[in-house]
């Protein structure tokens, strides 16, 4: 058995990539649109992680998602956690759980699917404004 990839329905294909490849630095490694399906999916990795991919599926026709807390979560480790989470909120991006403790964030998606960011290798030291910063929303 190997895994292939997680798939997520999205509502706006441009506010989508906006947030997985310009802002959480994912790199879309493929596209299939389907006419006669009226789809589109767009696969997604982490730059040289091909093997753990995100498909998202941009369906043509409109739809109402539901946020389903059963889906859980997508989880990517990063090199630095705080600058990754800066870099996030410079962009616009809401930190919802804050790398309070150097190991652990979480972030949402345009369409509210909750990113979980891990620090490679062991947590970093507590850093402010991380140290103090609330949690915001929910994740």
């Amino acid at each position: 058995m190997k895994y292939l990839h997680t798939m997520v329905r999205v509502t706006d294909i441009d506010a989508s990539l906006a947030f997985y490849c310009d802002q959480l630095g994912l790199t879309e490694l493929r596209r299939f649109d389907n006419e006669q399906g009226r789809f589109t999916l767009l696969f997604l990795a982490a730059p040289g992680d091909e093997s753990a991919k995100v498909e998202l599926t941009y369906n043509w026709d409109p739809e109402e998602y539901g946020e389903g807390r059963n889906f859980g979560h997508l989880a990517y480790e990063v090199d630095n956690i705080y600058a990754v989470c800066q870099r996030l909120m410079d962009a616009g991006v809401v930190i919802n759980r804050p790398p309070r403790d150097g190991n652990m964030a979480f972030v949402r998606s345009p369409d509210n699917i909750s990113i979980e960011l891990l620090q490679s290798g062991g947590a970093l030291p507590p850093e402010e404004p991380w140290a103090s910063m609330p949690n915001t929303g929910h994740w």
